[in-house]
């Protein structure tokens, strides 16, 4: 479906350019003449990204920015500001309008296009990635394992991770301290990844304390080792001394009972396709989760990996 694109300019002429520009480009483009007609248009079209020229009647262009960035139907909507103005100050007065660029007349088509094009694409990218880690969430992990399963010919390895005994942690020392190990578990994945390349890098935060790696399959199980090097080196440096030293919390269950929990593990479920073919990224997501259950079922930090053929 076509990303909608809406042009808030009182000049017919260039509002004409503009659109017939984005058009061929493959956009769905809506015209407004002044600052009330773009509010009404946008919140009636929700539209993906707003083009607002600054010296408009009524409200002008930073006005009607500030009035989208205001209500929740349109706070997310990106806005690029067309304008003659061209010093820093109002620029400036224009990004603190809430504005994502700013495209100083006379412009060619073609870069306002490009700065369309590369708003609306760094928008779709920001949408999905984690607030807490700021990796890739579910729609680009399920875009990049679809990307791979489309070309059998391309070898890649799938690890899925998730850590043991989280909620008890979560339980003990309450959800911002929970927070403080799901970032520190990014950046050991993240580091790990980065210390054994090969041409095929990818981590993803599926949400809580889920995480996807994706490499080549010779580098899987050392991406693997290492992740679970540096988060056990770590781990309990983010527990209370006391704790740390004895190697446990202690969490009451449901009857009031103190149950000792051990340090935080991470369990890390291994698939590839050099022995068998993963035709879509549910089964590719499927064997790394059963993997991944299986190393659930040791003690402490620990990966399995299918050598199965299929």
């Amino acid at each position: 479906m076509a990303e909608v694109v809406l042009i808030a300019d009182d000049d017919p002429d260039v509002a004409r350019a503009v659109e017939i520009n984005l058009s061929l480009e493959g956009y769905e483009v809506h015209l407004a003449a002044d600052g009330d007609e773009a509010l009404e248009e946008a919140f009636k079209l929700k539209p993906d990204l707003v083009v607002l020229d600054v010296v408009m009647p009524g409200k002008d262009g930073l006005e009607v920015c500030q009035a989208l960035r205001a209500d929740p139907r349109t706070a997310n909507v990106p806005v690029v500001l067309l304008t003659a103005k061209s010093q820093a100050a109002d620029k400036v007065a224009g990004f603190g309008a809430g504005a994502d660029d700013y495209v100083v007349k006379p412009f060619e088509p073609q870069e306002l296009v490009a700065r369309v094009s590369g708003v609306l694409r760094r928008s779709t990218q920001m949408r999905d990635l984690s607030p807490l880690t700021r990796l890739p969430g579910n729609f680009r992990i399920a875009a990049e394992l679809e990307d791979l399963v489309k070309q059998p010919e391309q070898k890649f390895a799938v690890l899925y991770a998730d850590l043991n005994d989280f909620k008890s942690y979560n339980d003990h020392y309450g959800f911002l301290r929970g927070d403080e190990v799901i970032k520190f578990t990014a950046r050991v994945i993240t580091e790990a990844l980065a210390a054994h390349p090969s041409g095929l890098e990818f981590a993803g935060h599926v949400g809580g304390d889920d995480f996807v790696v994706i490499t080549r399959p010779e580098q899987a199980e050392a991406v693997a080792r290492d992740v679970i090097e540096r988060f056990d080196a770590g781990i309990r440096k983010l527990y209370d001394p006391k704790d740390a030293a004895l190697g446990h919390v202690e969490v009451d269950n449901r009857h009031g009972q103190a149950i000792a929990h051990p340090v935080i593990g991470i369990a890390i479920g291994i698939v590839t396709n050099e022995r068998r073919t993963l035709g879509t990224q549910w089964e590719a997501s499927a064997v790394a989760t059963e993997m991944k259950s299986h190393a659930k079922r040791h003690e402490g930090s620990a990966y399995e990996i299918d050598r199965r053929r299929a």
